[in-house]
């Protein structure tokens, strides 16, 4: 079976009707319900079954000939992650505790609502942020005393150093939602110092000389499971929260990523925001694409380092390649996060009829990637051609310009 044919018969599957009910006699010939089979390969599964799971990962269903070999898990989806509900909003994460091999990156997903504030903190690892929705104040200060107060809106970034306390409120009229993006994949929400955990874990006496205050002052501090995420009311104008006299952080901590120049071909866009743009960004940099339906993120490798997806809308999939005739594809939603070790060669191509946008994220200050099209473009031609065994006018299709989304 060639590929068109096949992916045909996993889209037609994919969308079939859902059996009435389990066990019922005959089920595993429906031929609306994707089976593991292929002509002269797989078989039938009775059950018990997962359907809705199974048509939303076709490509684990029924892989491409090509896939082969033991590649680890390399998706994992927000929707799996425990939800922490608060008074303000709620949160969930994705860590090595849920991806096992994204030892560098964690991710967490947050909602604060109009008013509702993440408590005043700092962690050890440095914080990235993509704002998903809605808008939010963000508030900083740096270790020599400079202040950083700004608001932020959908396609906007922030970046806090490790040990730099922060804090974010959600915006009227309807808070917000937001990616963060941490440079450790062993990052734990439980493990971030709060302001109020600290008070409460520091005698009043010491509190009394630190601040030059009666202890009795902070007899009426929260205890720290009552904050987090709470409720609260939404601030003013910015101006009004902007500290009086107070020096201007020297590298903004937020980052405007739509107003970026993109890179564009007829197939899609990709904005790349790193230290070159992005300056107080050390160790996270970042791509937004954009694919058209019938698009594909071109076949590619990052020479520097891992790579860490987060998919914001429509629907993919992804070819890995890991040497050694190691191979795996695997199908990503809206809110699934993707991850391609360092240095393998992969594609992600929009499988939907809606645009597909997604995020690339790296540990690293600056942004790269290899482009095979390009590669073999800058290559000679006769060297080519005795690797591959195709002719000269294939060879002179190759594009010497890198196009990130192709069709170009």
């Amino acid at each position: 079976m060639d590929e068109v044919t096949r992916r045909t018969l996993l889209a037609a599957t994919a969308t079939g009707g859902v059996l009435a009910a389990a066990g019922v006699a005959g089920a595993q010939t429906n031929q609306s319900v994707p089976q593991p089979q292929r002509p002269g390969f797989g078989g039938t599964n009775p059950g018990p079954r997962n359907l809705e799971q199974e048509r939303q990962n076709p490509n684990l269903l029924v892989p491409p000939s090509t896939d082969h070999g033991t590649l680890p898990n390399l998706r994992f989806s927000f929707s799996d992650a425990h939800m922490r509900l608060t008074s303000g909003g709620w949160t969930r994460q994705v860590t090595a505790r849920e991806l096992g091999i994204s030892k560098d990156i964690a991710g967490v997903e947050m909602r604060l609502n109009a008013g509702s504030v993440r408590e005043l903190h700092w962690h050890k690892q440095g914080e990235w942020a993509f704002m998903l929705y809605g808008s939010a104040r963000i508030t900083a200060v740096d270790p020599q005393g400079n202040n950083f107060v700004d608001d932020v809106g959908v396609g906007d970034l922030w970046f806090f150093p490790g040990g730099v306390p922060h804090s974010i409120q959600g915006l009227n009229p309807d808070g917000c939602e937001f990616l963060l993006v941490f440079d450790d994949g062993d990052f734990d929400e439980d493990d971030t110092f709060l302001l109020s955990d600290w008070f409460k874990h520091t005698p009043n006496d010491v509190l009394s000389k630190n601040f030059g205050v009666p202890g009795s002052s902070f007899a009426h501090v929260p205890d720290p499971s009552e904050l987090y995420i709470f409720a609260s009311t939404v601030p003013g104008s910015l101006d009004s929260d902007k500290i009086a006299g107070a020096k201007p952080v020297p590298q903004t901590f937020s980052h405007r990523m739509m107003a970026q120049q993109p890179i564009k071909t007829k197939s899609g866009t990709v904005r790349i925001t790193d230290t070159s743009v992005f300056p107080a960004a050390k160790t996270i940099s970042a791509a937004l694409v954009e694919v058209q339906p019938g698009g594909m993120r071109e076949l590619h490798w990052h020479p520097n380092t891992n790579e860490w997806q987060y998919y914001i809308e429509g629907q993919a999939r992804m070819g890995v390649f890991g040497a050694s005739g190691q191979a795996r594809t695997f199908d990503y939603r809206a809110g699934d996060v993707g991850y391609v070790p360092f240095a393998m060669g992969h594609y992600v191509e929009n499988t939907g009829t809606t645009p597909l946008r997604f995020l690339e994220m790296f540990k690293s200050s600056y942004y790269a990637d290899v482009s095979l099209n390009q590669w073999l473009s800058l290559t000679p031609p006769e060297l080519v051609q005795a690797h591959l065994k195709v002719d000269t006018q294939t060879v002179e299709a190759f594009h010497k310009q890198k196009f990130p989304v192709v069709p170009a």
